[in-house]
């Protein structure tokens, strides 16, 4: 659990990177940047913990997940353009944090006796609902309504881990597996330009 805390506070610190980029581009204020940083990074867990009951949510249990936020965006914003310059980097912690907060949200809901379907849903929610609010604040169409592969890597890694939980695998196992199999998925889809089918108007 102890590196999943680890790769929690890095997918924490990525994903307000993200926001505070994406508010840069907007050409919002400091205080714009930052609530755009805040609801990116903690969005998708305060969703999870308020639909499960779990008051006060996990952020505001623990500061370190405070002070890596206000640290994120004020190096993003003194360092933007160095930051920009490590896009691939950024883009694996990235997918570290999809992956992680995937499982961290799957197994808390798993925890509060969820039916594993709405589990997946839990999980899944963890990862995405940060970018979702992030991009409608902004004025965007959300990223996982279009282009990536980036809902479906998280609801796969998610039925992984049900899967070999169901078959008795070890704890270590399918926690490794999970976040594997979402890190692999999204690398190769955006290596192999893979997505799915987009739907058309035809009159």
């Amino acid at each position: 659990m102890e590196l999943l805390l680890w790769f929690d506070y890095i997918g924490t610190f990525v994903f307000a990177i993200s926001g505070t980029l994406t508010a840069a581009d907007k050409r919002l204020d400091f205080f714009g940047a930052t609530v755009i940083g805040f609801v990116t990074a903690i969005g998708g867990g305060t969703m999870r913990d308020i639909v499960l009951g779990d008051t006060p949510v996990a952020w505001m249990q623990n500061n370190n997940y405070f002070w890596m936020i206000i640290a994120a965006v004020v190096v993003t914003i003194i360092f933007r353009r160095q930051v920009m310059k490590l896009k691939r980097t950024l883009f694996l912690f990235d997918t570290i944090g999809i992956a992680t907060f995937t499982l961290l949200g799957l197994k808390k809901a798993l925890l509060f006796n969820i039916d594993p379907s709405m589990a997946v849903l839990m999980g899944l929610s963890s990862a995405v609902v940060g970018g979702v609010i992030r991009d409608i604040l902004c004025n965007e169409v959300p990223l996982i309504f279009h282009r990536e592969i980036y809902a479906t890597a998280c609801i796969a890694g998610a039925l992984v881990y049900l899967l070999l939980s169901r078959l008795g695998v070890s704890e270590v196992i399918c926690e490794t597996a999970t976040v594997s199999s979402i890190i692999a998925i999204r690398i190769l889809a955006i290596r192999f330009n893979i997505a799915l089918p987009r739907l058309t108007h035809k009159d």
